[in-house]
């Protein structure tokens, strides 16, 4: 057993007479996505042991009244109710229909009581609100789709959002990013439960990779939340993301909203879900994708024409955040090209990683070590200051960098 499997073991209380680790209830509600609800039915709820896939035990419950209506007007009837909870060791919120909805309070009460008597709770994409509505994510890691991302982070501020991770692992409290994130996240739980074996030949009949490279930086945009819009803030950030090519810094936007730098992290944080300066730095990363992908500048070019004060601060950047350095991504982008067609976005090279250092006390109280890649200077002459971890104005995104690619487990 590794140190972090180990550690995630101690991390989880322990089970309740009634409940076994291999009982999976996937907790379904009206109005959910049908993709997402029919992960974890697929990965745990089919026998597979003539491929040496261990088996588990499926109880889908109704997390509310049903028939259940899902997409396309297709209607389910859960053959349990929330009562089948409390023989499950781990519990599976697929995805829940609106994230300005609150959840029933009944499911909420029945996912408290499974985590205090020790189950494992799973979040796939928005499922994660339903987690952090019932408390379960406070002072947590955690992630979700990027898009729901700052939200996440802005309606419940004691949750430490990272909408880079396809999937965070904090030991028995687990989240994962958008649709396919949930079967990254899948395949995930059934390594940690029966090793890379079981994992691997579940990939395969899946036709899926066992373990994807990267996170979900490559899928953001430049999106911002709904309720920016009215906030004085918005003028700022709309002003940054006209200027990208231009060479400013966090100081230069906290002083366009007249505002003390301390007093603009704890706003712009509270706005986007994000520290002011991992949101510029990745605008900026956001940028040069879309030069390297669209035009023919070279590299130096593109660092000059995203705010990088030098290529090698853009290519640190980059790398962090894609796994790729500038000229690889734009070859391996071209490469994909369809013939006489627009170009496809493409997966960067998978590149190894360093674990995250730390407890998950320090991990929940926004401390952790800093990734290995360019040093200090590369953020200086990027045009923006690297985050000083644990102090105002650090990024609210954990920047530690996952065991896995794509991921982070528990310490």
């Amino acid at each position: 057993m590794s140190q972090d499997s180990a550690a995630a073991t101690e991390a989880v209380r322990k089970l309740g007479g009634r409940r076994r680790r291999e009982v999976v209830a996937v907790l379904l509600f009206s109005g959910g996505p049908i993709f997402e609800s029919s992960i974890p039915l697929s990965v745990f709820g089919i026998d597979r042991q003539d491929a040496g896939v261990p088996r588990y035990r499926l109880l889908v419950c109704g997390g509310e009244e049903g028939p259940l209506r899902t997409t396309g007007g297709l209607e389910l009837t859960a053959p349990y109710g929330l009562e089948a909870i409390s023989r499950a060791g781990t519990v599976v919120v697929p995805a829940w229909r609106s994230i300005t909805s609150p959840p029933p309070t009944e499911a909420l009460d029945a996912l408290r009581r499974a985590h205090e008597e020790g189950a494992r709770i799973v979040g796939l994409c928005t499922g994660a609100f339903v987690l952090a509505a019932a408390g379960l994510l406070d002072g947590r890691p955690a992630t979700t789709h990027w898009m729901y991302a700052p939200t996440l982070a802005k309606r419940y501020p004691s949750v430490h959002v990272d909408p880079r991770e396809l999937f965070v692992d904090d030991g028995d409290v687990l989240t994962s990013a958008g649709t396919a994130a949930g079967i990254d996240l899948c395949l995930h739980i059934v390594r940690t439960d029966h090793g890379t074996e079981a994992a691997g030949a579940l990939a395969r009949r899946l036709v899926v990779p066992p373990r994807r490279s990267g996170g979900q930086e490559r899928y953001l945009d430049r999106s911002l939340p709904e309720e920016i819009g009215s906030d004085p803030l918005a003028e700022v950030v709309a002003w940054a993301l006209e200027h990208l090519h231009e060479q400013f810094d966090v100081e230069t936007l906290a002083a366009r909203a007249y505002m003390s730098r301390r007093t603009f992290d704890r706003r712009f944080r509270s706005l986007t879900g994000s520290a002011p300066l991992q949101w510029l730095i990745t605008q900026r990363v956001l940028q040069a994708q879309r030069l390297l992908e669209t035009s023919d500048y070279s590299v130096d070019e593109v660092a000059g024409r995203c705010g990088f004060r030098s290529p090698v601060a853009l290519r640190g950047h980059f790398r962090r955040q894609l796994g790729s350095s500038p000229a690889a991504y734009r070859a391996a982008y071209r490469a994909r090209r369809p013939q006489g067609g627009p170009m496809e976005p493409v997966a960067t090279a998978t590149e190894t990683v360093v674990p995250a250092q730390g407890t998950s006390a320090s991990r929940r109280a926004g401390l952790t070590a800093t990734p290995s890649g360019p040093p200090a200077a590369a953020a200086t002459a990027a045009g923006t200051e690297q985050p000083e971890h644990g102090k105002p104005g650090s990024d609210a995104y954990a920047t530690g960098r996952p065991t896995l690619p794509g991921q982070r487990s528990a310490p």
